[in-house]
């Protein structure tokens, strides 16, 4: 069973796992450094990443993906970020969870209630995430880029409802 739950304090150790995770491919591109100073310098990254959310996305549902009791991704997701806006802030899964399907559904319950609040969902992909494939099935189309690294989807209610 796949279920959200707000984050703590205690669940900063899982979520820099879970940071860590979706940056392992650009770790492996440093072989020069060691393993505890790609811990350090991911955990500065999360760190700063964790207190912008909190800061610039007050309001924000901040929260941990459980399958099974047990803690497998994060789930932030910003209702309010616009009048007309939903922002799918961060959806990452540990790697062991990945393609089973569970991002799938915490993302089709975010569009469901976008659409029930006639709200467009928006989010920043990365332009070399495989995930991309999973947003463009679920009618996301890129409406922008940012920083050359990210691009911006957007989903509308209007155009995925019969």
């Amino acid at each position: 069973m796949v279920s959200l739950r707000p984050i703590t304090e205690a669940d900063l150790p899982t979520l820099l796992d879970i940071y860590a995770s979706t940056r392992a491919d650009e770790m492996a591109l440093v072989p020069e450094w060691s393993e505890a100073d790609k811990r350090a310098f991911l955990t500065q990254q999360f760190m700063a990443q964790h207190q912008y959310y909190q800061e610039f996305y007050q309001g924000a549902n901040l929260q941990i993906i459980e399958n099974d009791g047990v803690s497998v991704g994060r789930m932030y997701v910003h209702w309010n970020y616009s009048p007309s806006e939903v922002r799918i802030m961060d959806i990452a899964l540990l790697p062991d969870y990945r393609r089973r399907g569970i991002g799938k559904k915490m993302l089709e319950s975010v569009l469901n209630k976008g659409a029930e609040l006639g709200k467009t969902v928006t989010i920043h992909v990365e332009y070399n995430n495989p995930a991309l494939k999973l947003y463009e099935r679920l009618n996301f189309r890129k409406i922008g880029e940012f920083n050359s690294v990210y691009y911006l989807y957007e989903w509308k209610p209007a155009a995925n409802t019969p």
